[in-house]
């Protein structure tokens, strides 16, 4: 009797949802929600939602060309000055942008094995404890990070820049996803509101 053949992987991947971060703030800002979707071998977890913003992508970009030696690395969108939070075209135009930029790095084979990009897409953690984490500074590795993210959404606190920080995992309440973060909406009816499970659905049969 023949062996079933084997499902084709694929990995999608969505940046969807911006909203305004600190609105009543002069530091306010705009965030995205990554949704991952995937049956790929290089996954630990097949399904992830984190939120990062514009220059937590400018750090990713940076670290992965530093660990892919001659490797090009896609472009990020272009970065104004001064983005205004209620400039719903520019922000559609990152958030367009930011999804290409994924896209490519995730179809780039060398790049599936870098720890950052995994804790990047699917933990909370900060740029710093990133680098931490993967170095081996943390008392959790990268596949607990990643684990612990999945099942209790988001256990390890963001912040602790400072160098040489390291925060151990505390335990926030299990079923909360880091995809409900308080904001605003930029735009409730635009092309990023698409199931991306449905959407992955499609793709993969046609």
């Amino acid at each position: 009797m023949m062996n079933e053949q084997e499902e084709e992987e694929f990995i999608t991947v969505r940046v969807q949802d911006p909203q305004i971060q600190d609105q009543n703030s002069w530091a306010s800002y705009v965030d995205y929600k990554i949704f991952l979707y995937t049956n790929s071998k290089a996954f630990t977890v097949k399904s992830s939602c984190v939120r990062r913003r514009y220059r937590e992508f400018e750090w990713l970009r940076r670290r992965l060309q530093k660990n892919a030696g001659l490797v090009s690395l896609p472009e990020l969108p272009g970065k104004k000055a001064f983005l205004q939070v209620n400039d719903t075209e520019a922000i559609e135009r990152r958030r367009q942008g930011l999804q290409q930029f994924l896209q490519k790095v995730l179809h780039t084979t060398i790049f599936l094995s870098d720890s950052q990009l995994h804790l990047f897409l699917q933990t909370q953690l900060s740029s710093g404890q990133i680098e931490a984490c993967a170095r081996g500074h943390t008392p959790f590795t990268v596949t607990e990070a990643i684990l612990d993210s999945a099942m209790c959404g988001k256990n390890i606190p963001r912040g602790a820049e400072a160098e040489g920080e390291v925060l151990a995992p505390l335990g926030y309440e299990c079923g909360s996803s880091p995809c409900r973060t308080v904001g605003n909406n930029v735009g409730s009816s635009r092309a990023w509101d698409a199931d991306p499970l449905q959407e992955a659905a499609v793709s993969r049969r046609t």
